[in-house]
């Protein structure tokens, strides 16, 4: 009833519900669809493959057509005679000094900086829609528990009016009951506009803007049962495979390769030349087939190149630095997330396991006491139950969370890391 209540309420709200529940491998499977995120990391990719044939594009043959009406004056004979002219040229490079070579090498560099980001992007994909949709089953949870709390708080001021109808109570004591009734129903409510909010959030990370799941289901989630390798083991693996750190690293060998390809602008080219052509007019200064090797050696290039050459050492500087703050940051991102797996699965998850399993038995002990009349608690005991099972929850949520973490860190799923790790032991 209340999922069905749910639904309509998102329809009221101005969203689209899905019938069925959604779970979360449905979920993740929208991480490869053409979210905003990932058309502008594929469009960084197809940008660095159309750099990288161009590059390779430098040493093709270029072939001009080249065609001319004229008439000419010549300086004895008629007054005007055609000059049409119809050539065909032709031009290769033959050598150019590595020129063409290290442009094609620091475009590889850059479209292999491009893939790894395009990796990292989809590793952020997973995170986001995972983390939207645990937000969403907490938000049904929290809300579940604030209802239950304001159906207390409501049967209470009820008693209250009650008792205040026969004298069994002051104005005073009923206003302060009311008072908590008004906060819990403020809470309620809050909780309420979360599940809207929250939902909405998970539709727009799955690119499904407006179509908002009115059920989801709760995952199992045994991967949390994964043994952590230990830091040591991760650390080396994080640094050779980290999608953000192998980027860096390709676009500070892209630098190094434009460098020697500036440089090399102040080297001689070699290039091929032939030209056919027609001519309505004879001359003896004009062939018809013209072959021959061109050698171009720039002597002065005035500041251009060092310039270019300065611009591109301070770029170079630039990226190691900007790759040596992020191997720290990752480094320090590692331990975090190292360090909190083991905390949740040692510590939290066994403290949240036990306060569930001590609310469950309160609640038992609460309806038997509300079964033979002792004692009306049994809704705040039902509630906060309710509140055990999404701290209980809300851990797991926390270590799957933190174990995606860890891999995209990684650069590889675990199960990776647990069979590299045996064959290093062995």
């Amino acid at each position: 009833m209340r999922r069905a209540l749910l639904a309509i309420g998102l329809l009221l709200a101005g969203g689209q519900a899905l019938a069925q529940p959604l779970t979360l491998e449905q979920a993740l499977a929208s991480v490869a669809a053409a979210h905003p995120d990932l058309r502008m990391a594929e469009a960084d990719r197809a940008m660095a493959l159309a750099e990288r044939d161009l590059a390779g594009a430098r040493g093709d043959w270029n072939l001009n057509l080249e065609a001319g009406l004229r008439q000419a004056k010549p300086s004895i004979g008629p007054d005007s005679v055609s000059d049409n002219t119809l050539r065909l040229s032709a031009r290769k490079s033959l050598y150019d000094f590595g020129r063409t070579a290290l442009a094609g090498q620091a475009a590889e560099s850059i479209l292999a900086a491009r893939e790894a980001a395009l990796l990292d992007t989809l590793s952020r994909r997973r995170l986001d829609v995972m983390t939207r949709f645990f937000d969403v089953l907490l938000a049904d949870m929290q809300f579940a528990a604030d209802n239950e709390y304001m159906a207390v708080a409501y049967v209470n001021l009820d008693n209250a009016r009650h008792r205040l109808e026969v004298g069994q109570t002051t104005a005073a004591d009923l206003a302060e009951v009311e008072n908590g009734y008004q906060d819990s129903l403020m809470r309620r409510n809050a909780s309420l506009l979360r599940q809207r909010i929250s939902r909405a959030q998970l539709a727009s990370a799955m690119n499904r803007s407006g179509q908002l799941s009115a059920d989801l289901a709760d995952p199992e989630l045994a991967g949390n049962d994964r043994p952590l390798p230990e830091y040591e083991v991760l650390l080396p693996l994080m640094r050779a495979h980290n999608p953000r750190l192998a980027a860096m690293r390709a676009q500070l060998e892209g630098a190094t390769q434009r460098i020697g390809a500036v440089r090399a602008d102040k080297s001689p080219l070699l290039d091929l030349e032939l030209e056919g052509g027609g001519y309505s007019r004879e001359a003896a200064t004009r062939d018809n087939v013209r072959a021959g090797v061109v050698l171009t050696w720039p002597f002065y290039t005035g500041r251009r190149v060092d310039a270019q050459m300065a611009k591109e050492q301070a770029l170079f500087q630039r990226l190691q630095a900007e790759t040596e703050k992020l191997a720290l940051e990752l480094e320090q991102t590692l331990l975090e997330s190292w360090l909190e797996i083991g905390e949740l699965q040692r510590t939290t998850r066994t403290a949240a396991k036990k306060h569930s399993d001590y609310r469950d038995l309160a609640l038992e002990r609460a309806r038997g006491q509300y079964e033979v009349e002792l004692k009306t608690n049994l809704g705040d005991a039902m509630a906060a139950t309710m509140v055990a099972k999404l701290r209980e929850r809300k851990t797991e949520y926390q270590l799957a969370l933190a174990f995606s973490r860890l891999e995209a860190l990684l650069g590889q799923p675990m199960e990776h890391v647990s069979t590299e790790n045996k064959g290093q032991t062995q």
